[in-house]
This record gives C-alpha cells, structure tokens and sequence, in this order.
C-alpha cells in the first residue's frame, strides 16, 4: 500500500492525537504531559529504544530496520512546546490551560512524527536505524541546544537530520523549501536610557531621557537603511518602550526599550550589534545620558545543507507532486543547532489558508497530516533503502 494511502487511513487516529495536545498545550521545558504520552505511544508502537528527559524533557525514539546491515542512523525532529497565548478559537478541542496554546502547529507537528514512527516501526523497510526526536522548548528556549548538550547526536548516533514546519499560506498539503540561509539568526537587546528626572515644567532642569529614547528608535533605522547592504536582509525592531513615569508633568530619570534584530548572515549579525551600541551611546552622550545595553544573541542563522535539501525535495515531489521554492524567512528556528551540527534539511508544508502562526486563532490543519507523515516516512525509506531480503 503507498504511504500516504496509509497514512489516510490512519488520519483520524493521528487527529485525535492532535487535537488531545492541543487541548493540553505546555511552555518550554514544562512538557511533562506531552513527553509522557509521545513516550508511552513510542513503546506502544514497539519502538526498539525509548529515552526520556534529554534535554531536560526532551523524548528520543528509536526505530532499527529489518536486517539494519547498516549502522546508519537518520534524525527527524518535531517541537512539542506551546506559547504563552490566549486562545480565541472557540473549538471544542481549545485549549484548557489560561494564557498557553498551540499557536504554532507544534501539536501537529508532534502527531504526525508520531504516525510516522508508529508506520516506521510497523514496516521497517528500510537498511539502517531513525531517531524520532521530540523537543521542548523551540519557542524562545533553545531546546534543541539543550538536547544535543545532552548529548543526543553521539548517544543515539545520527548522521543527519530532517525537520518540518507548517506553513499558513502555502497550498494545503504542499512543499517548500530552499538550500543555505533560511531562517534568520533572531536576536534581543534592551537599552536603558538614563538621564536626569524632573518636572515637566522646567525641562531644561534635566536630561530628558524620552528625547534620547525618541531620537534612538529612528536611528536605529539607519543601520538598515545605510549600514547594511540594500541587497542583504536584516531587521532591527524596537517593540517596548517603557518609561519610569505614568504622571503628564514628570520627565522620568530613565526609559527603557526592547527590540529584537534579525539577520541572515554572521557579518551582518555583528555589524547590527556593533551599530546599535555605537549608535545608542553616541544618542546619549549627545543629550547628556548614559546608556546600558544588554545585547543576547539568540538562536543562529538555520542554514540548510545542499545536497540534503535537494533530497528532500526530491521526496516532497514524490509525495505531494511538487515542491516549491520557500522564501527567505526572518523569523527564528532553533533547529538551526541542530544543523550546526550534522548535515540535514528543513522543509514547510502546507497549512492552507489559515490565520498566520503565532496568532490566537491559529490552528494546525489536520488536513495536512497525511502529507506531512507521508514525507517523514518517505526520507526515511528512500534515504536508507529497502531493507536486506534473506
């Protein structure tokens, strides 16, 4: 029987998986739940190696072909984690926990790893060994980082590694993926302002920190605008701007703000860094301030290998008909670790017309299930061939 004839059949079951994370969606490393029920349906499926709490929460999977002449073992990683959202769905499966959902389709993502290793290891017609990997914390924690500290690629022996992401906008069940930088390297700062407070009255009495806070948040357009190449991609975004007055007549001693810079290549990484504290302590001292700046660089550029993306495109197209060619993505993926370390592709596959992730309508769509597990159970089989006959 072809996979995704397989995996059609077993949709609703998958679906129900699902939606059962859905309802009961955790944050970062506190996965407790969703890592007992991917375990307990690993050794369900007869799983030959089932690890928990790597990286913390982290679930592990082991799956050896018939005959496995090959010690070659492949990685394929989904995200467990939610994010801390209140959900506006209204669906009869909607979350129950207040202020966290799945707004990124990671309970889809789990659940159709899932089918693929219950298939996987009912079949077990390929030449060589797959870890199913299940992470904690993507959104923001670094969980992939975490599992690999833990030593997941040495332990469990994996050679290479394959993710997936659902995508609202591209055609329900469809591919996309493109080679190299893919998403970008997503990094934080905070820069504290200070000054000297007073009354609102008598402003030049002080060192008016909302000016220098005003004058900031527009030169630090400039270091996209005239610092970087127009034909290279970055982002500088201020996002809060707090200050240490609520009052209309008091100029605060201090304001605060938080942004977030994204790029998708280490020099031009190093070059927003070294721009905005140059740029926010030059604004300062101009005004008679100080600046303090805490600049955390987050998850890495997600670069995907050549010749594995084109694998996987390949086995896109073999189950979905085509695959199309994604675009530049500025948003962050911590999967990239797990690329910095092995070889291996990441891929989108289609949610449909959907409200966008991150939103609190978002839903994953189920719909999508069969295609998504078909394409795990397919890099698998086709990467490790059939299993030795005799």
């Amino acid at each position: 029987m072809p996979i995704k004839n397989r995996f059609a059949e077993l949709m609703p079951e998958i679906a129900a998986w699902r939606r059962d994370l859905h309802a009961h969606p955790e944050l970062l490393f506190d996965t407790h739940r969703t890592a007992a029920v991917v375990a307990g349906k690993l050794r369900e499926f007869g799983c030959d190696e089932v690890a928990e709490g790597i990286g913390r929460t982290g679930v592990v999977g082991m799956i050896r072909g018939r005959g496995a002449r090959s010690d070659r073992v492949i990685g394929l990683r989904a995200d467990m984690d939610a994010l801390p959202i209140l959900e506006a769905t209204g669906l009869d499966y909607a979350s129950k926990t207040d202020g966290a959902m799945h707004a990124c389709g990671h309970d889809g993502h789990t659940a159709m790893l899932l089918g693929a290793a219950r298939y996987l290891a009912e079949t077990r017609n390929f030449d060589g060994s797959v870890a199913v990997i299940f992470q904690p914390a993507e959104e923001t924690g670094g969980g992939g980082k975490a599992m690999i500290d833990d030593g997941l690629l040495e332990r469990f022996g994996i050679a290479e590694v394959y993710g997936m992401h659902n995508w609202p906008g591209i055609p329900l069940g469809q591919f996309a993926i493109r080679p190299g930088p893919f998403f970008a390297a997503s990094d934080q700062f905070r820069i504290t302002l200070r000054g000297k407070g007073g009354h609102a009255a008598k402003p030049h009495e002080t060192v008016d920190p909302t000016v220098m806070g005003a004058q900031l948040v527009l030169a630090l357009q400039s270091v996209v605008s005239r610092n970087c190449d127009p034909v290279e991609q970055m982002v500088v975004s201020v996002t809060s701007f707090e200050t240490a007055s609520t009052a209309y007549n008091v100029i605060p001693p201090s304001v605060t703000m938080k942004g977030t810079v994204r790029t998708l290549k280490d020099v031009t990484r190093d070059l927003a860094e070294t721009r905005l504290r140059e740029i926010a302590g030059g604004i300062a001292a101009t005004f008679g301030g100080t600046a303090d700046i805490w600049y955390h660089r987050g998850y890495p550029v997600m670069v995907n290998s050549d010749a594995e993306t084109e694998f996987a495109a390949e086995v896109a197209r073999k189950v979905a008909g085509d695959c199309a060619e994604a675009p530049l993505i500025m948003g962050g993926e911590d999967f990239a670790y797990l690329l910095q370390e092995r070889p291996g592709a990441y891929i989108l596959v289609g949610n449909g017309d959907s409200a966008p992730v991150h939103h609190p309508e978002y839903d994953f769509n189920d719909e999508a299930i069969p295609a998504g597990c078909s394409w795990w159970a397919e890099i698998v089989e086709a990467r490790l061939g059939p299993a030795p006959q005799g």
